[in-house]
């Protein structure tokens, strides 16, 4: 397992630097950018001399006037000690930018994924179990209702009700009162956790219904083995059966998918993030793609790389742990 790991890392040494490149390029494939709109602005609003050294000024300051390779190579050299490139409609680094809304979104990704899986698992064990009764068929038709329906139209639909009920307003993660203040208090905490259950629980509906259906799936299949028809045989009770010996081989796919579910979750609360005003790295990325931000955008784009890559490798080694006949040695 060890030698598998390392293969594993120095692989995505490789591969990252591949992703890298393709999505520094690809922002820049088309015409024009903020900066551009910025110094036409510029040149229209003062057309002078001024106007044009403030233009050449910018374009040096965000090395536009080097070539493209050079610009890549800065870039990427700049990560060895941190420094990601400055943003070109923030104009701040971009470090900062990431860095004041990477907790907020670690911890719905996190959180969203945990209740994903907690309420996916049971659930599609419940209705294999129950295969064809009512209690299966209610669940299927909320499954697929929970695939087919955006996370956007449920995130609107929950916030109008929360505020016609109870009349409190869910857009965002703090009350206005906490929005503004600095450092955390007790307060502070308890009104995070008040507004965070409403976006986890949407970024989660459309995985715990997609899981759950693959759940079922998978373990209707594995009561069907010779091995399930001889624990029973031995009188084992049904539910050590189908919880200690189907579910455990029926999981390992939702395992491999967890890898995946990283870097899906992340770009997932993109539109949400939009619709609620959460501060999460989602409407950056959009507003880095419309601007054509290279820095910002590929700096992100490269980091849900990573999340994909580790995500990968922790879904073997728990798959790997999960099933003790996976050898990846």
């Amino acid at each position: 397992m060890r030698n598998y790991i390392i293969r594993r890392i120095l692989l995505a040494i490789p591969t990252l630097v591949a992703i890298s490149i393709i999505a520094f390029v690809i922002i820049q494939l088309p015409k024009g950018d903020y900066l551009d709109q910025k110094i036409a602005q510029l040149e229209q609003q003062y057309g002078d001399s001024s106007s044009i050294a403030q233009a050449g000024a910018l374009r040096h300051r965000y090395g536009l006037d080097r070539p493209l390779p050079e610009r890549y190579l800065k870039w990427v050299g700049g990560f060895v000690h941190g420094d990601f490139g400055e943003s070109f409609r923030y104009e701040r680094e971009v470090k900062d930018l990431i860095w004041e809304r990477l907790g907020f979104t670690v911890l719905l990704s996190i959180g969203s994924l945990i209740f994903t899986y907690l309420l996916a698992i049971p659930l599609g064990i419940y209705s294999a179990t129950h295969k064809y009764q009512w209690q299966d068929n209610t669940l299927t038709f909320l499954a697929f209702l929970g695939m087919s329906l955006p996370g956007f139209l449920i995130a609107l639909t929950i916030i109008v009700v929360v505020y016609k009920l109870f009349g409190v307003p869910l857009f965002g993660l703090f009350s206005p009162y906490y929005q503004a203040q600095v450092g955390w208090t007790p307060g502070k905490v308890s009104d995070l956790i008040n507004h965070l259950w409403v976006p986890i629980i949407v970024i989660s509906l459309n995985g715990v219904a997609g899981l759950m259906r693959v759940m079922r799936s998978n373990l209707l299949d594995v009561l069907g083995e010779p091995f399930v028809r001889t624990a029973r045989a031995k009188g084992l009770k049904e539910s050590v059966v189908v919880v200690k010996h189907a579910a455990r081989i029926a999981i390992n796919p939702l395992i491999s998918m967890m890898g995946m579910s990283l870097p899906d979750i992340l770009s997932g609360t993109t539109i949400l993030s939009i619709v609620a005003n959460l501060p999460t790295v989602g409407p950056l990325l959009l507003q880095g793609l419309q601007d054509e931000d290279m820095y910002l955008a590929g700096t992100i784009l490269l980091f849900m790389s990573v999340l994909l890559i580790i995500g990968n490798l922790l879904a073997d080694i728990a798959l790997a742990w999960a099933d003790p006949r996976i050898r990846y040695d």
